[in-house]
């Protein structure tokens, strides 16, 4: 039997949000963007092809879903869906709510303005929006 290995950055860098049929969702730690990850939970993953085809619609589907849940949270402008992985190899998909105002508007969000934690209260708050989303989305 192989086990899935959640990455260490990926784990110290997010909050878990919510497991999907494929995926661990979590939520990135940055307050400068609401901000989701998913990661499928398969060992040995790089790249989205490495998963079998069944696995690569369903991966497809959880983006659709939680990009649907992070507009219904945010209210965002704008969705930034990518699976960059430069540096960390595990498979791992960024969902981004972005908004005109925010620090990176119209660029990338990477390196765009310096780290800023969630409150610990907004953090508990926003992670029971989501898991109220995905409950609400997925019934």
């Amino acid at each position: 039997m192989t086990f899935f290995n959640l990455n260490a950055r990926l784990e110290g860098d997010s909050h878990f949000v919510a497991d999907l049929p494929l995926s661990a969702v979590r939520l990135m730690k940055d307050a400068n963007y609401p901000w989701l990850l998913l990661i499928p939970r398969k060992p040995d993953l790089v790249e989205i092809i490495d998963l079998e085809e069944g696995d690569q619609l369903q991966l497809m589907r959880e983006i659709a879903l939680t990009s649907q849940v992070l507009r219904n949270v945010t209210d965002c402008e704008k969705l930034n869906v990518g699976a960059l992985g430069n540096q960390v190899s595990q498979l791992h998909v960024h969902v981004i709510a972005r908004f005109r105002d925010d620090a990176a508007w119209p660029g990338p969000i990477w390196g765009a303005a310096p780290f800023e934690g969630y409150e610990p209260e907004r953090v508990d708050t926003l992670i029971d929006q989501f898991r109220e989303a995905f409950s609400t989305e997925t019934t």
